[in-house]
């Protein structure tokens, strides 16, 4: 089977990847801290993904911390060639299991070798510099920060960059200084600030990657979905995800899952396809 194929293809760096993709953040125990509750579980969803055409893993080392980076090591080095990991770098955890941001360039070049180094590369795909706090991008200049990656990207320690929870005039400084491959922000359905901004990177060819795409900590809930949902005789999580894939040609969905159901349910949304009338339903949704 091949189920991420089925969403279409879009460039990310070196990689045209599917579309559908998987992100490892929820393979960490409770609250992206700590060791799984189920190791062998966790491996096999990440083998189950690349065996469905899975090409685009989206991780952190921050993640546990370290630990969604060793179980993609243990699942799936040595790793296939058309396969691309994107880290983010920008925070760290404490003990407490509380969210530290980590923007010094010497937090930054530590956690590139720290990803690396779980990861088992000697150079990652795609850098992500994550920028803003948990409430959303906030203003500021990234120059000191992306200057220090981009100087790690020319030692070959990094083959792409990207930027996270940024705001336009962000990406307009990072790209400045280096080429930016995509743009991973908060972005779904019900929360569509970057419109604009995924029309104008859709035209540059630049990946968009949104994070919480089925509304994150407080799932989607709308009777305008659920009618889709029914409609299309899926899921309104599947039908949320289907119309991402159908909003622009350069968003990448990098939904997240520890179950193999889900996994396989997030996976079939490729397959859905949305008539005018469903997708102009969906647009106006607030």
């Amino acid at each position: 089977m091949n189920n991420a194929a089925a969403a279409g293809a879009f460039p990310l760096g070196d990689h045209t990847v599917n579309r559908l993709g998987y992100g490892a953040m929820q393979l960490a125990g409770p609250g992206v801290f700590g060791p799984p509750r189920d190791r062998g579980a966790a491996l096999a969803v990440l083998r189950e993904a690349v065996a469905s055409g899975v090409d685009h893993i989206d991780t952190s080392d921050f993640y546990g911390p370290h630990v969604t980076n060793q179980l993609i090591r243990e699942a799936l080095h040595p790793y296939p060639d058309d396969l691309v990991i994107v880290t983010k770098v920008g925070a760290r955890r404490g003990g407490d299991a509380s969210w530290i941001p980590a923007l010094a360039p010497a937090d930054l070049t530590s956690a590139v070798h720290d990803n690396l180094r779980n990861l088992g590369l000697d150079a990652l795909d795609v850098v992500n510099l994550r920028v803003g706090g948990i409430h959303g991008p906030s203003e500021g200049s990234i120059e000191e920060q992306f200057t220090t990656l981009a100087e790690l990207q020319r030692q070959g320690l990094i083959r792409h960059l990207g930027l996270s929870n940024v705001t336009s005039a962000q990406i307009d400084e990072g790209r400045a200084i280096a080429p930016v491959v995509c743009v991973q922000n908060h972005y779904n359905l019900a929360h569509r600030d970057d419109d604009a901004l995924i029309d104008q990177l859709s035209g540059d060819g630049v990946a968009y990657v949104p994070f919480f795409p089925l509304g994150g900590f407080s799932p989607l809930q709308s009777r305008t979905l659920s009618d889709a949902a029914a409609r299309l005789r899926a899921t309104p999580m599947q039908t949320a995800l289907a119309w991402l894939l159908h909003r622009a040609p350069n968003i990448l969905l990098i939904p997240g899952t520890s179950s193999l159901a889900h996994l396989r349910e997030n996976l079939a949304a490729g397959d859905l396809a949305l008539s005018d009338e469903v997708a102009a339903g969906l647009d106006g949704i607030d």
